[in-house]
């Protein structure tokens, strides 16, 4: 069965598993004692923290081991915030960054601290100029993924690190998705990475603290990993990552490359044989194995059952495969649609052969999906008034609203209006980005007895 979302978690690397059944044998034993068995589990470590910070591009005493990536996160910001905050309390974060990130953005606000989110365009990207705009004399911390989790799209980490640097504010790079492929470039700060995103073990984390950063660890003090990781190290673990890290960079310039070239054929294939689809994500600045589209009229857990049914691995940052009902953090920064939303993320060996029958298999699924939710839940048409027209499409869940707008709007005349009614979240995104798709002018929102009014007049 073809695994297409190694963005979420890559399958274990074959060197990982090597490293990982060795090490249960000899890196068992505490690494803080001095007897035999501890010095043997200490060389491990060391040696495991050593290839590491090869690859990562820092000092062996700037890295420790956390117990998730996620915990690198949250380590990473709150002692950097901590440690500057005779500065002041700002930290500015991307309005796309990992649920971590944002997570962690949360609690300092709730804490009192201030927050700056910075907009990204349609394609994902930050600019180094909005970055440069939102830095203050009280900005204590900057944060800056190096790719998108989502979409693939590559931040500038140089040039954004370049104007925090003159500035004297640290820069957090979130490089969970993209260490596997290369180191991140740029004068950064801190660093945070995740095992299980390279072919690594999961609960292996990567937390980077350049010397000279003033970092106050928040918690209670652990002798642990320089008091940065609090707990036993899990060892074998470490030793794993570390040794699939090596590995997979080693793999990583003619894996990208035939990574890209298939890529680029599902982009090119998707907009040529489905209707009504939108790929998302910057066309070249991008990670070499994910590729993301929206497809218009499409539940997306109903679109992933079908491609689960057919033996395809995908995911989707959809509405519908939430169980909040609200749109991607990140299609929604975007600006895109994300009805029928479908990530794929090719790991390392992913098959030409399995994405030749992917996209054999795609459309109709789609079309399935859209026979589906086609007829039997038509919306009400409320009344007339005038030139506009009322779609009454309250209590019905994306992509219905949507679907009911693409129906009527050939119903009023050129310049007149539809006004749809809907309590879905997800309307507030899908509408206005099914208006650019399909040369409609959204006019705005406006708040209804329940949920809102959205308003889109009919230019063509």
């Amino acid at each position: 069965m073809p695994y297409f979302d190694a963005a979420s978690a890559a399958p274990l690397h074959p060197v990982a598993r090597q490293a990982l059944l060795a090490s249960l044998d000899e890196g068992w034993a505490d690494p803080a004692r001095l007897y035999r068995e501890g010095r043997r589990a200490r060389m491990l470590l060391d040696a495991a923290r050593e290839a590491a910070a090869e690859a990562v591009g820092c000092r062996p005493d700037e890295l420790v081991f956390t117990s998730s990536g996620t915990r690198a996160v949250h380590s990473g910001v709150a002692g950097a915030l901590a440690g500057r905050q005779r500065v002041g309390r700002h930290l500015i974060v991307s309005s796309v960054e990992h649920s971590s990130v944002l997570h962690s953005a949360d609690a300092h606000e709730r804490d009192g601290g201030t927050l700056t989110r910075v907009a990204v365009d349609r394609a994902g990207a930050v600019t180094v100029k909005a970055y440069a705009e939102a830095l203050r004399a009280d900005t204590a911390l900057a944060c800056l993924q190096s790719a998108n989790h989502e979409v693939g799209t590559e931040q500038p980490v140089a040039g954004v690190a370049e104007v925090c640097r003159a500035a004297g504010v640290p820069l957090l790079v979130d490089a969970a998705q993209s260490l596997g492929w290369g180191r991140v470039e740029g004068d950064w700060s801190l660093l945070t990475a995740s095992a299980h995103k390279w072919g690594g073990p999961s609960g292996v984390g990567v937390l980077v603290v350049r010397k000279g950063v003033r970092f106050a660890v928040q918690g209670p003090a652990d002798e642990r990993e320089s008091g940065r990781a609090a707990g036993f190290e899990n060892l074998p673990a470490i030793v794993a990552a570390a040794a699939s890290l090596r590995a997979v960079r080693a793999e990583a310039s003619a894996e990208a490359v035939r990574l890209r070239a298939l890529t680029a054929r599902i982009r090119a294939r998707v907009g040529a044989v489905i209707p009504e689809v939108e790929v998302v994500g910057d066309p070249e600045r991008r990670l070499p194995g994910i590729i993301t589209f929206s497809c218009l009229y499409v539940d997306g857990e109903a679109l992933l059952h079908e491609l689960d049914r057919e033996g395809f691995s995908v995911s989707s940052g959809s509405s519908c495969t939430s169980s909040t009902l609200t749109p991607s953090h990140v299609l929604k920064a975007m600006g895109v649609l994300s009805e029928g939303n479908v990530r794929v993320s090719l790991p390392a060996g992913a098959a030409e052969e399995d994405v030749e029958r992917f996209l054999a298999v795609l459309p109709g699924a789609v079309a399935g999906v859209r026979e589906k939710l086609g007829a039997p839940m038509s919306a009400q048409v409320a009344d007339v008034r005038g030139e506009e027209l009322v779609v009454d499409a309250l209590g019905r869940r994306c992509p219905i609203p949507v679907i009911e707008l693409a129906k009527v709007i050939g119903d009023v005349p050129v310049g007149g209006t539809v006004r749809v009614l809907s309590d879905d979240e997800a309307a507030r995104l899908d509408i206005p980005a099914w208006c650019e798709m399909r040369g409609q002018e959204y006019v705005g929102e406006e708040p209804a007895d329940r949920g809102f009014a959205y308003l889109v007049r009919r230019l063509s």
